[in-house]
């Protein structure tokens, strides 16, 4: 392994186990592979990984060597009667380098390791995997999406039938949302799966969610981006949600993905391998693999969480630093605080932020249900001076959406856009079934 920072390489290696002892506290763990970062990744004994800084170790111990391995002698050969799934691995517990169990490392995110981690996948499709990165998802930035899409672009050309993208959990939805709006006209299922348990665990889902994505990949005609996760704690089924409808609900729970102010697209029995589709409105695929990318993020957009007590200053920060776009996430219905005197300030900041230049879009704290302009004073308040409200958008969603549309149009288009549905973001009516 090699120090980017220190330049000299290090007698630790991907798959060792190892004493990391820093200022403040010792870890041991084996190590993970991470070349994206500034931080040293292990997995403990309990199964999760942890991430150190590398400014704040000062030594590390190998306590034991990782036995290399490659993948077993399989010979992979094609079957013209079944599709062709590309596997791309961005990162994550989904697919890793290391085989957690032996303590031993993979040699290459090939065809063969996958198919020798998930031998079923051979039975479903013919595979083809690739490496795009290996870093844990909380670092994702707009580069890694043009990377994504890019990849995504390359297999769509090369006549695939569907994709399934191994993602970090903690921000995949936000990844499948960005790739949803960069394509227009996708012409093949782009399934996005992860693992909220690592493979060395019992109670792992990743295998489970990666066998459903391909089977819904090979046996529907859906086209677009969507998200292959467990609908329930149980191994029985999984279910196909929608990308831009999407948020992770629970930090550990293998169902902690659920669809919001929608319903998902499909179900899938892990045991029967049928599969209901909910909906009947979703795009089919292409035979001719025609489709456009817009690749391009603006960076200068960010989000604002309003709260009691909140003062103008943070609102100056993004004006005096330049930013084009912000997600304000307000209370309700769509109120901020802006009102009484001395919450004023924040009103006045809101406006010149927007005589500056910039887009405000406003979604709500609220899980479920959408913003509505009119039905306060304060709400029409907030309207009055240029504030666009998001109807029932998730807030990550918007933030992308907003700066997707200022990466690839015009302000004024950009405007125009932010409250049209493009990709399913936006629903006509808000309805309750999905909460039953």
């Amino acid at each position: 392994m090699y120090d980017k920072m220190t330049n000299k390489s290090l007698a630790a290696k991907p798959g060792d186990k190892i004493k990391v002892i820093t200022k403040n506290k010792t870890h041991e763990g084996m190590l993970m592979p991470n070349e994206e970062t500034d931080n040293i990744t292990i997995k403990l004994d309990s199964g999760y990984n942890m991430g150190i800084n590398k400014s704040s170790i000062t030594s590390i111990k190998v306590l034991k060597k990782a036995k290399i391995k490659s993948s077993k002698n399989i010979l992979l050969i094609k079957d013209k009667n079944k599709p062709t799934i590309a596997v791309l691995h961005t990162g994550g517990t989904i697919a890793s380098k290391v085989d957690y169990s032996s303590g031993g490392v993979v040699a290459s995110f090939s065809s063969e390791d996958l198919i020798e981690m998930f031998p079923e996948l051979k039975e479903i499709a013919n595979v083809e995997a690739n490496l795009i990165s290996n870093m844990m998802s909380e670092d994702i930035r707009f580069t890694h999406y043009k990377q994504i899409a890019k990849a995504v672009a390359e297999q769509i050309k090369n006549k695939v039938d569907g994709i399934i993208i191994g993602h970090g959990t903690d921000t995949l939805a936000v990844t499948a949302a960005a790739i949803s709006f960069a394509f227009e006209k996708l012409p093949v299922p782009v399934i996005f799966v992860g693992s909220q348990r690592s493979t060395d665990r019992g109670s792992s889902d990743g295998a489970m969610n990666l066998i459903c994505a391909a089977e819904f990949i090979s046996k529907t005609d859906f086209a677009g981006v969507a998200i292959c996760m467990h609908e329930n704690t149980d191994d029985n089924n999984c279910v196909i949600l929608p990308a831009t409808k999407t948020r992770k609900m629970h930090t550990t729970r293998r169902d902690a993905f659920k669809s919001i102010n929608t319903g998902p697209i499909a179900t899938i029995d892990y045991n029967t391998k049928k599969i209901k589709l909910l909906t009947k409105k979703y795009n089919k695929k292409d035979k001719n693999h025609n489709f456009l990318l817009k690749d391009k993020f603006e960076g200068k957009v960010g989000i604002l969480k309003t709260y009691p007590n909140m003062s103008r200053e943070i609102i100056d920060v993004f004006t005096k630093n330049n930013y084009k776009g912000l997600v304000l996430e307000t209370t309700g219905l769509g109120q901020a605080p802006t009102n009484i005197k001395e919450n004023l300030p924040n009103y006045e900041a809101l406006k010149g932020f927007i005589k500056k230049g910039g887009i405000i879009v406003l979604t709500s704290q609220c899980v479920f249900g959408r913003v509505h302009e009119d039905v306060y004073t304060n709400c029409r308040r907030l309207k009055d001076i240029g504030i666009i409200y998001g109807g029932d958008m998730i807030t990550e969603t918007a933030y992308v959406k907003l700066a997707w549309l200022l990466g690839n149009y015009k302000k004024d288009e950009a405007k125009k856009y932010i409250q049209k549905n493009l990709r399913g973001e936006i629903t006509d009516r808000t309805g309750t079934d999905f909460l039953d």
